[in-house]
């Protein structure tokens, strides 16, 4: 296990006051948690412009399951990459509308360029690809 550095961090009062509103509207109990969770952020930020990295994160999308043939051009792209998806979970938001949740695991460029497909059939409504990490480079 590393061993816990100390440092310190100077700028205005003014921007410290605002980021102590913000840490403690989000519940953290200092600002070390804080400052902790902003570099994880960036890294994981990293991991994903790097094309070839391994990384993880779900594509959301919101469709009207009624639109012709959208199921099936959905399912085919996920077919076609099957390697990328590790689950898959479909809600029915009322009778029209589904939501459904991928969860995606593989390189940055590859689940990126599925997401967009995805998210760009005609009939989507709404998609949004999320980003996170394998974890395996955050400590």
């Amino acid at each position: 296990m590393d061993e816990l550095v100390r440092f310190g961090i100077s700028m205005k009062e003014s921007l410290l006051n605002k980021f102590d509103d913000l840490i403690a509207n989000k519940g953290y109990s200092n600002r070390s948690e804080a400052i902790r969770d902003l570099i994880r952020n960036r890294l994981v930020e990293n991991e994903w412009e790097d094309e070839k990295k391994e990384v993880a994160g779900t594509v959301t999308l919101i469709y009207d399951h009624h639109s012709s043939g959208l199921s099936d051009k959905l399912n085919t792209i996920q077919h076609d990459a099957h390697h990328l998806f590790l689950s898959t979970t479909h809600v029915h938001l009322d009778h029209h509308n589904c939501l459904e949740v991928l969860v995606v695991k593989g390189k940055a460029g590859e689940v990126r360029s599925i997401a967009e497909r995805l998210i760009g059939v005609k009939g989507v409504k709404h998609g949004k690809l999320t980003i996170t990490s394998t974890g395996k480079n955050l400590d």
